[in-house]
């Protein structure tokens, strides 16, 4: 099993690149995916969560409130980390699970795993290959307000949230570059899949006698 770690900031096109290498064969594992588990309705994270931000932060159906939530998280770094710790060991418990599944069904299967914050949370070495998808601070926070209609001082806010540029680019095995098209960034990853088949051609012959 080929174990990648796929990250990117938010608006650099990660999110095209895991879709393209699903579509190519691999078990994605998207981390936002699980983080919206770990605190749906009736969920021990969204008790742990609620009791630590109070109740202004569920709807009046008891779900979570994400957008009260972020109003709190993104401008104190102190109640994100909070957060943190309650939904992160959440997300890593079933992020294990989904791999395990996959790979009792495929031996030879290609897992990645899409993690936003995976700089962030010190997983860089977890994976045996780490590809950024990078696209400029500054072009991400263009893409945010033209694409998403975010106003630009909380574009700004949630890309300075997360990591720099340059720790991302510091720990990546593979950069794809997320300036240009859907197409163009679709076609690197192509191109990645590519090299990782043939990785995983020479381990197989490695293993037989």
């Amino acid at each position: 099993m080929q174990r990648i770690g796929l990250t990117g900031g938010i608006a650099a096109g990660k999110s095209v690149a895991a879709r393209r290498l699903a579509e190519l064969g691999a078990v994605v594992i998207d981390s936002d995916v699980l983080a919206r588990e770990a605190v749906a309705a009736g969920s021990a994270g969204l008790d742990a969560v609620a009791e630590e931000f109070g109740s202004t932060v569920l709807a009046g159906d008891g779900t979570l409130d994400r957008a009260a939530l972020a109003s709190i998280v993104f401008s104190d770094p102190a109640a994100r980390a909070r957060l943190d710790a309650i939904v992160h060991p959440i997300v890593r418990r079933l992020s294990a699970e989904r791999e395990a599944a996959a790979a009792v069904t495929d031996h030879g299967a290609v897992v990645v795993h899409d993690i936003p914050l995976l700089v962030e949370t010190g997983q860089a070495d977890a994976f045996h290959v780490l590809v950024v998808v990078h696209t400029p601070a500054v072009l991400r926070v263009e893409r945010l307000v033209r694409l998403r209609g975010m106003d630009r001082v909380e574009a700004e806010a949630r890309v300075a949230a997360q990591a720099s540029d340059d720790e991302r680019l510091a720990v990546a095995d593979v950069v794809l570059d997320g300036t240009g098209s859907d197409e163009d960034l679709r076609a690197q990853v192509d191109a990645l899949w590519d090299r990782l088949a043939v990785e995983r051609a020479d381990e197989l012959a490695a293993e037989t006698p």
